[in-house]
């Protein structure tokens, strides 16, 4: 299987989270508004959601896999299986304790630093240490989920481990469906959903579980030790908790600030879902796929190897996320309004969310390129550098954040976070080129420039239909603006797919390759029905 097929194959599984996550983004917004409820929840599923991001999927992933790789490719399948135990012991002990802490002390933390702007608002507050304690066990569920899907990415079967978080939104839309229908208040709805948070980790768990175990691969429970691998391991999370994590420091930074505006969570978590459908199919599939890769190619000693998949890495989420920006920031207004403006999410709901997702919009090939540079020191285990570089950029977000806020309120928190991204990267790049570690090649920078050029010419496609339509589509139906901003879209997508083709900004051969598989696997089902 090529690089891209995998990309492609982690990448649908992802796509088919993001949409239903849409889905359960417009029923919030249908059921409970931008309002204090919504703002409630979205601040207590961020704490939990933050230590998830910077110790599981950030710090624990790239500490464990490398290690995982090292251990398979040294001592085969027996030394990996203790390498394992080991791990899990001493991690399932460190998040009972963590976990137990946490409950204990959420009102202080809530007050602190999960949102101290709601500390004037007894109900508010109250019903967020409610929710976050009901939530916050799913860290514990998603540490194991993602070194179960470590393992299973390290075995080289990426799918079903992308696939698995499709559950959290599966329940929450059946939660928000039985709230709706069951004239639920907006209490009783947003405790709802907080349980449903905490069922969908166990259910994502308990998949895993069964996964690793049907691919060869069991382990048993020990006692905790710290071997010389685990402690390793310790050595090399350290700095990774800030690195791999930084995009949620980012948000959590900017939660705070907005928590002292009405509304401005909800605000922010709207625009940020659309922002993350495309983050979060390109840049997941990078940085699951790329990561195990890398250390493979350089743990053989093969360098040629390793450059060849940061070049073929580079391209494809540059290819991907460009227009996609260019997307968001020409059309923010008609693609927030067709996602959710109904029910309690008004007009100016739209427009401030719209801003903010511009913001966010902007910095969105840098959030990709992140998880394209990254890679190359965490595979030679290298983790200081991008520690250093991650605090460089969460000084500047919380810089920015405070000298923007009092001139564009929650606009200026998204625009802090792209900005602070871009200077991740540029830091991430120069060292890496210094180095000699990875440097584009020629073919690789052509084709970046007729990306840039194509996304280019399609915006100002978009912009032109934009106007030419606006004014029919603002007195239409919303099935007709529905289909009216599709085919905005649709036709801009097909400008910049023809241009980056011609121009040599796609790979005609990959692509052609792509859709000769793609018609392989339809011929069978033809045939069968």
């Amino acid at each position: 299987m090529s690089l891209v097929a995998k990309f492609a194959s982690v990448g649908s599984a992802t796509m088919a989270s993001r949409i239903l996550g849409f889905a359960r983004e417009a029923l919030i917004a249908a059921a409970l508004g931008a309002g204090p409820v919504t703002d409630a929840f979205y601040a207590a599923f961020r704490f939990p959601n933050l230590f998830r991001r910077l110790f599981a999927e950030g710090a624990f992933n790239t500490a464990f896999i490398p290690l995982f790789a090292k251990e398979m490719e040294g001592g085969g399948m027996e030394a990996a299986r203790r390498f394992g135990e080991d791990v899990l012991a001493v991690l399932l002990a460190a998040l009972i304790a963590l976990s137990a802490l946490a409950m204990i002390f959420m009102p202080l933390l809530v007050g602190t630093i999960v949102a101290p702007g709601f500390a004037d608002l007894p109900e508010k507050f109250d019903i967020t240490v409610a929710m976050t304690r009901i939530m916050f066990p799913y860290l514990t569920c998603m540490s194991l989920v993602a070194m179960l899907s470590g393992i299973l990415n390290s075995m080289r079967k990426f799918f079903l481990a992308a696939l698995v978080p499709v559950l959290l939104n599966v329940i929450l839309i059946a939660v928000l469906l039985v709230g709706i229908f069951g004239s639920l208040s907006e209490q009783e709805a947003g405790l709802l959903l907080a349980w449903g948070v905490f069922f969908s980790g166990l259910a994502q768990l308990a998949i895993l579980m069964v996964a690793v175990r049907r691919s060869g691969f069991s382990m048993r429970l020990r006692m905790p030790r710290l071997t010389p691998a685990v402690s390793r391991l310790l050595v090399l999370m350290g700095p990774a908790l800030l690195t791999g994590g930084i995009m949620q420091v980012n948000l959590l930074v900017g939660q705070i600030i907005a928590s002292t505006e009405d509304n401005a969570i909800s605000l922010l978590n709207f625009a940020d879902r659309i922002n993350q459908l495309p983050l979060g199919v390109i840049g997941v599939a990078v940085g699951v796929v790329l990561l195990p890769e890398l250390s493979r190619s350089l743990k053989a000693g093969n360098h040629a190897d390793a450059q060849h998949l940061q070049n073929r890495s580079l391209e494809f989420a540059l290819g991907l996320t460009v227009p996609a920006a260019v997307g968001l920031m020409v059309l923010p207004g008609p693609i927030v309004s067709l996602l959710y403006e109904r029910g309690e999410f008004t007009a100016l709901d739209t427009q401030m969310t719209a801003a903010a997702l511009a913001a966010f919009a902007s910095g969105l090939p840098a959030y990709v390129l992140i998880k394209v540079f990254q890679p190359g020191y965490f595979a030679r285990e290298d983790m200081k550098t991008p520690m250093w570089f991650s605090l460089a950029s969460v000084v500047a977000n919380i810089g920015l954040s405070l000298m923007m806020f009092p001139l564009y309120g929650h606009v200026a928190i998204a625009l802090a976070t792209s900005l602070s991204s871009w200077l991740n990267v540029v830091l991430l790049a120069g060292v890496l080129w210094s180095r000699n570690d990875f440097r584009p090649s020629a073919v690789t920078w052509r084709r970046i420039a007729m990306i840039v050029f194509a996304s280019a010419v399609m915006g100002a496609v978009a912009h032109g239909l934009e106007i030419a339509f606006e004014g029919s589509l603002l007195e239409a139906s919303a099935a007709i603006r529905a289909v009216g901003v599709f085919a905005i879209i649709a036709v801009s997508g097909a400008v910049y797919l023809a241009l980056a083709v011609m121009t040599g900004g796609v790979d005609r051969a990959e692509l052609s390759s792509a859709l000769r598989r793609r018609r392989r696997r339809e011929q069978p089902a033809a045939q069968q029905g």
